[in-house]
């Protein structure tokens, strides 16, 4: 038993680092933030949509669920469009930093759609990551449009994250992703049609370029999702909160090592980062607590 816990733990591990790296492939390929976008989920629910041929999964739903996932799925395009913009107009540490407030603006887009209070810690708390960003801005104050790309991506992503939550209480995981990844590549698709951006040149791609991007939709992004939905079934969410909390470090390491130079920041820029994530860890350890309570007393009863 302990040791099929280990290797879930490790498998997590691993997914984390995926997740991070995510971003060191958005730096690497040369294309612009749209085109990228394009790529990726077009590759990604290719990968999915073979994976559901191999096991033979049912993945039909209803009308209503499709206009759900055509709000959500471009809700994600939008979500990776700013990400990748933020990262090639800035660097991965500002990206993965200010990124990391996903996690406070979940908090403010929560208790609209499960209708429960706002709570004085969680402002509490986002007030600190304001301070955190305000550090970081005032050291790197050439990186504004980076950070504020970011902000958009976050809140974006703090939106489908808590759509997803109400989602998947009627309908897969891996259905969901695959119907928003379609839609997401069908909004974008529409985009770049209208802004005249399908020539031959879209599709002239370095084969760097290529290798980069079949990694980032197949490891990246289908076999990630899979796998992760996967590890929840045999990991707490607490073990699972605490780990994906490394991702922005992973990836500023890797960042550090593969980018040199260009990812080195004022130690402003550092203080700001620890403060961010700091509070995004203690926001995570406070509900998982709040949630062992609640359970406690539901028992009780």
């Amino acid at each position: 038993m302990a040791e099929s816990k280990l290797k879930y733990f490790l498998q997590l591990h691993l997914i984390v680092f995926i997740w991070g790296f995510t971003a060191i492939l958005g730096a690497l390929i040369s294309i612009d933030a749209v085109p990228l976008v394009w790529f990726r989920m077009l590759l990604a629910v290719l990968f999915i949509l073979l994976y559901f041929i191999f096991t033979k999964k049912n993945f039909s739903i209803d009308k209503k669920s499709l206009l759900k996932f055509l709000f959500s799925g471009t809700i994600i395009a939008i979500h990776w469009i700013t990400f990748f913009k933020a990262i090639k107009v800035s660097n991965i540490s500002i990206a993965l930093v200010t990124m990391s407030t996903g996690a406070f603006f979940t908090s403010l887009i929560e208790p609209l759609f499960f209708r429960r209070k706002i709570k004085a810690i969680e402002i509490l708390l986002g007030l600190i990551v304001i301070c955190g960003l305000y550090i970081i801005f005032s050291f790197e104050t050439q990186y504004y449009l980076g950070i504020i790309y970011a902000l958009i991506s976050a809140f974006l992503a703090a939106l489908f994250s808590v759509l997803n939550g109400v989602f998947v209480k009627k309908t897969d995981a891996d259905v969901i992703s695959f119907y928003q990844l379609f839609f997401g590549v069908a909004f974008v698709t529409v985009f770049l049609f209208f802004t005249g951006s399908f020539t031959s040149d879209f599709f002239n791609l370095k084969t760097s370029d290529w290798f980069y991007l079949l990694l980032l939709s197949s490891v990246c992004t289908a076999y990630a999702f899979i796998v992760s939905v996967k590890i929840m079934k045999h990991l707490t969410p607490y073990t699972v909160m605490l780990t994906t909390n490394l991702e922005p470090i992973y990836a500023i390491i890797l960042a550090l090592f593969i980018f040199g130079e260009k990812e080195k920041m004022n130690t402003g820029f550092y203080y700001g980062a620890f403060i961010v994530l700091f509070v995004v860890l203690l926001n995570g350890i406070i509900k998982n607590r709040r949630s062992i309570q609640q359970k406690i007393k539901k028992n009780k009863k």
